[in-house]
């Protein structure tokens, strides 16, 4: 008997969609149909492939409303922020194109005997497995420079936002993809571990440190498997100096973008003690207050909108109680707004200063204060984390910034700018247990494919001059 997957608004609680979930068999069997497609699909030529992803870039376009409709149901995302995730659909293909170019291509240098060159070449089958925050974006940033490189894939999109991982499947079959190289299987955490242990040459994972480390132990003893993680992150942002509205505004977009559900959003703000700091922590609560929340087809439209589910709200606000029972001063409650229930939450601020708090990613509105006597007391609390993917100083002293760029230790370090702001044009990843090395976007190049070097010549020569001790 089969098992129904089904996906929920989590402003209304409404069904969204419904499928069936892939059992062991079915993921086997998808498996075995993206190891019976790599053949063709690696041999076929790469202006053909590169037609079909631009094919999809074009149906993507074509059912943007479509995909924003169903990315804002799923997610509870306001409409804008799924149109633009929508569109970063789009554009991803133009930069995976030019970043396998560039990366992953091919390179040839002249030889006394012939010439020596450089090609990649696809791993195999790539397991993917997507998050629920971007559920278009992200899957999308390993798949297309996956089908690019050669390999076939098996996607499994997250639980909480299966349609959108249908539609988009659906739109690269329309786009003309052979059957087999990109096969969606649907379900929660037991298909995730049967696709992980099944016949795969790569995974690439978005989501918690916790998911990330199970990976790394279950690869330890199958390094013929290639391993790209994007695990979070406990961001730090340090606030200087500069008009404490206009930081308040960075601060404020950085930590509650995306309810919080980034991530690279800040989860600790760093401001020096006394009134300049005081200053700073007034302005992004005064910011907090003019956030409108709202479901995602509100008018006026909503800055943010809830959190995924009302498990991901109370894991939330057991966190909060943790920090309050420690010791954390509460300047702004994280709470259901007026007339909303959960997982509807507004933006929350602790101060914990002086306090040993958990090294945890705190998946919501969550914005930690802590107050320093110096720059380099800041630079210190901001590397006092285990994670390291975004880090951001707010400064308009270029020295301070120097100094920062040298040594705070993030993948994605921002001057005067959001730390939710990063480029696809780049890559983007983080050191410690915010992944393995292996950053995605621009890069995500590397990781799809493996470099063949080769010597060459076009006819066999005798090279037994070239040694020594053979006789003439």
């Amino acid at each position: 008997m089969s098992t129904v997957l089904t996906s929920f608004d989590p402003a209304t609680g409404q069904p969204v969609w419904q499928g069936e979930v892939a059992n062991a068999h079915a993921v086997a069997t998808a498996l075995e149909r993206a190891r019976a497609a790599l053949p063709g699909w690696s041999d076929t030529q790469l202006h053909e492939r590169i037609a079909i992803v631009r094919a999809f870039a074009e149906r993507v376009a074509g059912h943007r409303e479509a995909l924003a409709t169903m990315i804002s149901r799923e997610t509870g995302k306001p409409r804008w922020e799924a149109a633009q995730e929508a569109d970063t659909v789009v554009s991803k293909i133009a930069i995976s194109i030019a970043a396998q170019a560039e990366r992953a291509g091919e390179r040839s240098q002249a030889m006394a005997f012939g010439r020596a060159v450089l090609r990649h070449r696809p791993h195999g089958v790539f397991a993917v497995l997507g998050p629920y925050n971007f559920p278009a974006h992200l899957p999308n940033g390993h798949i297309v420079p996956a089908l690019l490189a050669g390999d076939t894939v098996v996607f499994k999109p997250s639980e909480e936002a299966p349609g959108t991982g249908a539609l988009m499947a659906a739109l690269w079959h329309e786009a003309g993809l052979p059957d087999g190289v990109l096969t969606v299987v649907q379900g929660g955490r037991e298909t995730g571990a049967a696709l992980v242990a099944g016949a795969i040459d790569g995974v690439a994972f978005t989501g918690s440190a916790q998911t990330g480390v199970y990976l790394r132990r279950m690869f330890a003893d199958r390094p013929d498997v290639i391993l790209a993680l994007e695990l979070g992150g406990n961001n730090p942002l340090i606030a200087w100096d500069g008009d404490p509205d206009a930081l308040g505004s960075i601060i404020g977009q950085s930590a509650f973008v995306s309810t919080g559900q980034r991530c690279s959003c800040a989860r600790r703000l760093i401001v020096r003690e006394g009134r300049a700091g005081d200053a700073i922590v007034d302005a992004v609560v005064a910011f907090a207050e003019r956030i409108r929340i709202g479901a995602c087809d509100d008018l006026p439209e909503p800055a943010i909108g809830p959190l995924i589910n009302a498990a991901a709200a109370q894991r939330a606000r057991a966190a909060t109680d943790v920090l309050a029972a420690g010791g954390a001063g509460i300047l702004r409650r994280m709470t259901p707004p007026r007339g909303r229930a959960e997982p509807f939450v507004s933006p929350g601020l602790l101060d914990v200063s002086g306090m040993a708090v958990p090294d945890e990613e705190i998946f919501a509105p969550l914005l930690q204060i802590v107050r320093v006597a110096g720059f380099d007391a800041a630079i210190e609390a901001a590397n006092a984390t285990r994670f390291g993917l975004a880090a951001g100083l707010l400064s308009e002293d270029p020295q301070l910034w120097d100094a920062f760029l040298r040594r705070a230790r993030a993948g994605v370090i921002n001057w005067n700018r959001p730390t939710t702001g990063a480029s696809g044009t780049m890559p983007f990843g983080g050191t410690g247990a915010s992944g393995n090395y292996r950053p995605s976007a621009y890069y995500a190049a590397d990781y799809c494919a493996y470099p063949v070097a080769s010597f060459e010549a076009d006819r066999v020569q005798d090279i037994s001059a070239q040694w020594h001790g053979i006789a003439g």
